[in-house]
């Protein structure tokens, strides 16, 4: 059944025409040319949309619009009003309509506003249906959150490894989430009793990077005032996290081989080996592929890591789990700041899902948290969020990442749709190609045209230097 609306106005007329209107696109119509009768409907039937005149016998439009407020409060009242009585149509707002149409009647726009409020309505459901889901649990493994398709193969990933010991590579943006995917791992496994243990590559400096991981003797270096066990050996009988595996140095890289190898380490300084049992898990937000080409990863490694493969989705490809994390990071936030914070309003929701997310989860609950900081209401509001999500308008996501004051040139946005493509594909030119439709070899002039423009780019702006 498609949607239903139903039209209060004493015109018959009005009703009538209406009524054809919308029928000739599928919408379902009733109509009352009294108030009370409405009102009477309204108890007995559910409708998508209500349509109300402003003067109606024996109940004005504003007291309807009470009415349904109090009993029927996610439908939407559209108010048809003459331009004389504007400030009658501002009071039914007030009193909950959800927008109004001035006479004389323009049917395109009619079915222009019925479409969004049906739109808010559904929005506004989702929203209620997503703050109960968060409200009972909302986690569905482990600190894991979601139930998109994309995360429903990403918890399948995980059980079907989780009892093995295989090492898994989990690949992914920045802020995606794969700290926590790495410990759902661990939990959903066997070894879920024992240490997990993780280390950022890019964050150790690499001379001591290797201490780290495999340990020292007392006295292989200045400071090694003691014997120490690494992290293969800490994290022995559970998991261990290598995280940011791609910005590891590559003199370390045939060690960690060795060590994957064998499965023994050799602490720094030491001449014996010590076995471990650790579960490795490798995590990166670089294509390892590329890396590979670029001869600053060994693909000998790369090969070993990448046994079983997860993708951790970017956020913005997951659809209502963006109003599930919102939820999530609004009862985290609320409670911690004591503030009573219940949830999104309905146009902040549609904010934050038509927004792209280049940060991920990691940026949405840095928003929520600012939000919730901010918010002087029950429920996050659209001027709450960060202005560079409440401002954001979809469609325009190529145009303004780049450059909010000039538009870019046609060669501009192609290279960036290719870069965007090669991406998505993980690198593979091939994949690339075939998703934008043209042959590998047009490709590759593309992207050498791209590259022989951007070195001249910079030899002019070296001989600029020179002068």
């Amino acid at each position: 059944m498609g949607t239903r609306v139903l039209v209060i106005d004493d015109d018959r007329g009005m009703c009538e025409l209406i009524q054809e209107s919308l029928g000739r696109d599928g919408y379902t119509v009733e109509w009352t040319l009294r108030g009370d009768e409405g009102r009477e409907l309204l108890r007995e039937h559910d409708f998508d949309v209500i349509i109300t005149d402003m003067n109606l016998e024996h109940m004005n439009g504003i007291d309807l619009c009470k009415n349904v407020t109090e009993n029927r409060p996610d439908t939407p009242v559209i108010v048809i009003t003459g331009f004389g009585n504007m400030s009658a149509a501002i009071n039914a707002i007030r009193a909950g309509a959800y927008d109004f149409i001035t006479k004389p009647l323009d049917m395109a726009a009619l079915e222009h506003t019925i479409e969004r409020a049906v739109t808010h309505r559904h929005l506004r459901e989702e929203v209620k249906r997503l703050t109960n889901a968060a409200a009972s649990g909302s986690r569905v493994m482990g600190t894991l959150i979601g139930k998109s398709p994309s995360m429903l193969k990403v918890y399948d990933l995980i059980r079907r490894v989780a009892l093995t010991d295989t090492t898994v590579l989990l690949s992914g943006d920045s802020g995606t989430g794969k700290e926590l995917v790495a410990r759902a791992l661990h939990e959903e496994g066997v070894r879920a009793q024992m240490p997990f243990v993780a280390i950022n590559c890019a964050a150790v400096p690499a001379p001591l990077l290797e201490s780290e991981l495999f340990g020292h003797v007392k006295g292989a270096f200045t400071d090694a005032k003691s014997t120490r066990k690494g992290l293969f050996e800490q994290a022995s009988g559970g998991t261990l996290l290598l995280d940011e595996i791609g910005e590891m140095p590559l003199e370390i890289q045939p060690k960690l081989l060795r060590v994957l190898q064998e499965r023994q380490v050799r602490p720094v300084g030491g001449n014996g080996n010590e076995a471990f049992s650790a579960r490795i898990v490798a995590a990166t937000n670089r294509n390892l592929e590329r890396e590979v080409e670029a001869q600053r990863f060994r693909e000998d490694l790369y090969y070993r890591l990448n046994v079983v493969q997860i993708h951790v989705p970017p956020l913005r490809s997951r659809g209502n789990d963006i109003l599930l994390l919102a939820q999530h990071f609004v009862n985290k936030f609320a409670e911690r700041s004591h503030k009573n914070v219940t949830g999104v309003s309905s146009e902040a929701a549609r904010k934050l899902l038509d927004y792209e997310w280049p940060g991920n989860v990691r940026q949405l609950e840095n928003s929520i948290e600012r939000a919730v900081t901010l918010t002087r209401s029950e429920q996050i509001l659209v001027e709450d969020l960060p202005e560079r999500i409440s401002r954001y308008e979809r469609g325009r996501g190529l145009l303004e990442d780049l450059d909010t004051e000039h538009l870019l040139t046609l060669d501009q946005i192609e290279k960036r749709h290719i870069e965007r493509a090669i991406n998505s594909a993980k690198g593979n030119k091939t994949q690339a190609a075939k998703a934008l439709g043209i042959d590998r070899r047009t490709l590759y002039r593309k992207l050498e045209r791209y590259e022989g423009a951007q070195n001249d780019g910079a030899r002019q702006e070296s001989n600029s230097a020179r002068m």
